[in-house]
């Protein structure tokens, strides 16, 4: 059985995009790939690989397009895109590695999501952390506390530095065998790859 490691960042739009398609992946490859998820710091991975220009938000003309690219796409998956109400996603981003703990990594990715791009979430409201936790069936209280616990800051960290040193440079990235994708719009080229060598 094949593993795809995806990595992601919640403050991505096309992170986004590409976790509401997860869930259906890993019921449809079921037995063929294991999905597994790793959360990094989009904007370290970005200047650990020499780009160091400004973000798509101080360019007006480029997040003009950028999000009718995204809007196209979320009408292609039947999905909402509300932009969120601050980018600040590394919480939520170590909340899913508490989420793995308990088995609910990808009812958490796809919970998540939805609240931030779906509806246009502040990704820092705790209420929001709270309220996530408890529809995911975990207590609210120890899960903010897992969520800011050493450990799992530096597991954070450790994903992070991983991932530059897997050449991941922007999200989302899918790595299987030494095939790497870019985007959500790869996700088919993915799936070929997953039929063609099964």
């Amino acid at each position: 059985m094949k593993t795809v490691h995806y990595y992601f960042d919640f403050m991505s739009p096309y992170s986004y995009l590409a976790c509401t398609q997860i869930p259906g992946l890993v019921q449809e490859y079921e037995g063929i790939a294991k999905f597994e998820g790793h959360p990094f710091n989009m904007w370290e991975a970005r200047l650990a690989a020499g780009n160091t220009g400004p973000s798509n938000r101080e360019m007006p003309a480029r997040s003009k397009v950028l999000m009718a690219d995204v809007a196209r796409w979320s009408k292609r998956y039947g999905v909402p895109v509300v932009p969120p109400k601050s980018f600040d996603t590394e919480r939520l981003n170590r909340g899913f590695l508490v989420a793995q703990g308990s088995h609910k990594d990808v009812d958490y990715l796809a919970l998540v999501s939805k609240r931030i791009w779906g509806e246009g979430g502040d990704p820092t409201d705790q209420k929001l952390i709270d309220a996530v936790a408890a529809e995911l069936d975990l207590d609210p209280q120890e899960f903010t506390a897992a969520i800011d616990s050493d450990d799992t800051i530096e597991r954070y960290a450790e994903e992070s530095r991983k991932a530059q040193e897997q050449g991941i440079f922007g999200a989302p990235m899918f790595v299987v065998d030494d095939q790497i994708y870019w985007g959500n719009d790869r996700i088919e080229w993915v799936e070929e790859y997953l039929r063609e060598t099964q």
